[in-house]
C-alpha cells in the first residue's frame, strides 16, 4: 500500500474509488450539487492530482460512484433524478466526464456482467412499482433489457455477479413477500433461482461482498464471502452454492467491514487497519469444496449460455419463482 497524502483533509461525503492501475478516483461534492473528479497517484513522497472535470445535472446531488469497470481503465457514476437516472463516464474518456446513458426510473446498485465493461446491471424502480434488476448495454447507447423478474410484484435486486462462472447473488422478497431473502442463480441459464435456508439468519443481516473468480462454467463451486452484522458485531461468512451450510470466520481487528476479494486460487483477502498495521491484509483459504450430489452434477451440465449471436451478449430470460425451491431442502444446482 502507498500513502496518498494531500494538503488538506477531505470533506464528509467525498467518495473514493481505487482503480486497477493503482490510481484513486476522488469525487468531491461542491455546493451540494456539483461534483468534481480527480485522479490521485503517488509521486515519490507526495501525491499527484489530475483534475478530470465536473458533473452538474439533475440528480447529481445524489451522485454515486459505481464499482470499477472490469477493463481497468474506466470509472462510471450514477445520477438519480426524479424520473430518470443518468450514467456518466467520469474517468477514462477523451474529454472529461460525459453522459453515456439515460435510464427511465429510479436506479441504484451497479454490478458488471462481463469482463469488457459493456454490460452493467442496475436495480430500477419505475412509477412506484417493484424494484427489478435490468441490464444496460453501454455499446448500444444504454439499451435496457430486463434481467430479473422472479414474480410480477417482487423486489428483485442483483448484489454480485461473476462473469467467469455466471454466478449471480440476488436479494428478493419473492419467497416471503415483505421479507428479503438471499438467493443465487446462473446468468444465461434456464435454471430457477434458489434461496438456500442456510443463508437466512434470524438475528443478523447477511450481505455478500466477494465471489471467487476463475471458476469457468462451475458456479456451484464458487466461494462466496459474506458480511454478517449482528448486535454483537460483524464477522465473515463463507459459502458455496453446492454447500448446505455457511462457514463463519472471525474478522481481523480493524477489518474494513464489507471489503475484501477472492483470488482465483481460493484465497480470501481481508483488508484491515490498526494502530500497528495501518494497511494490513489477512489471507484466508477458501473452504474445501463439498462433494457434489448426483443431482447437483447433472444440473451443472445443463446450464445454457447467453442467448444471441457471438459478440452480442444477452441476458438470460427471467425464470418464474414457481419453478424454484424456496428452501434448501433439495440438493443445490
Amino acid at each position: 500500500a502507498v500513502p496518498l497524502p494531500l494538503d488538506q483533509p477531505e470533506e464528509p461525503g467525498t467518495q473514493l474509488l481505487p482503480l486497477a492501475d493503482g490510481r484513486v478516483l476522488v469525487a468531491r461534492r461542491v455546493d451540494g450539487r456539483r461534483n468534481t473528479f480527480s485522479l490521485l497517484y503517488p509521486t515519490g513522497p507526495g501525491t499527484g492530482e489530475l483534475r478530470l472535470g465536473a458533473v452538474e445535472a439533475p440528480g447529481s446531488e445524489h451522485l454515486a460512484l459505481l464499482p470499477p469497470s472490469p477493463d481497468g481503465s474506466c470509472a462510471y457514476a450514477l445520477c438519480v433524478g426524479p424520473e430518470t437516472s443518468t450514467l456518466w463516464l467520469v474517468a477514462g474518456g477523451a474529454f472529461g466526464p460525459e453522459q453515456v446513458a439515460e435510464v427511465p426510473g429510479h436506479c441504484s446498485g451497479g454490478v458488471w456482467l462481463d469482463r469488457t465493461g459493456r454490460m452493467l446491471a442496475l436495480d430500477r424502480r419505475q412509477a412506484g412499482g417493484p424494484v427489478k434488476a435490468v441490464a444496460v448495454d453501454l455499446e448500444r447507447g444504454g439499451e435496457v433489457t430486463p434481467l430479473l423478474q422472479i414474480t410480477e410484484d417482487s423486489d428483485d435486486r442483483l448484489l454480485l455477479a461473476d462473469p467467469d462462472s455466471g454466478l449471480l447473488l440476488i436479494r428478493s422478497d419473492a419467497p416471503s413477500p415483505g421479507h428479503d431473502r438471499l438467493g443465487w442463480g446462473v446468468l444465461g441459464s434456464l435454471l430457477p433461482v434458489r434461496f438456500p435456508e442456510c443463508l437466512r439468519l434470524d438475528d443478523a443481516a447477511v450481505t455478500p461482498f466477494a465471489v471467487q473468480p476463475g471458476q469457468v462454467l462451475m458456479p456451484e463451486t464458487c466461494a462466496v464471502a459474506l458480511r454478517i452484522d449482528a448486535a454483537g458485531g460483524s464477522w465473515v461468512g463463507t459459502w458455496q452454492p453446492a454447500a448446505r451450510r455457511m462457514g463463519h470466520l472471525a474478522a481481523p481487528a480493524g477489518w474494513l467491514a464489507g471489503a475484501g476479494l477472492w483470488t482465483s486460487e481460493g484465497v480470501l483477502r481481508l483488508p484491515y487497519a490498526t494502530a500497528g498495521a495501518p494497511c494490513g491484509l489477512m489471507d484466508v483459504e477458501a473452504p474445501p469444496e463439498p462433494s457434489p450430489e448426483p443431482a447437483a452434477v447433472a444440473s451443472a451440465g445443463t446450464a445454457a449460455g447467453p442467448e444471441g449471436a457471438a459478440g452480442e451478449p444477452r441476458v438470460c430470460r427471467p425464470v418464474p419463482l414457481q419453478q424454484a425451491p424456496l428452501t434448501d431442502r433439495k440438493p443445490a444446482g
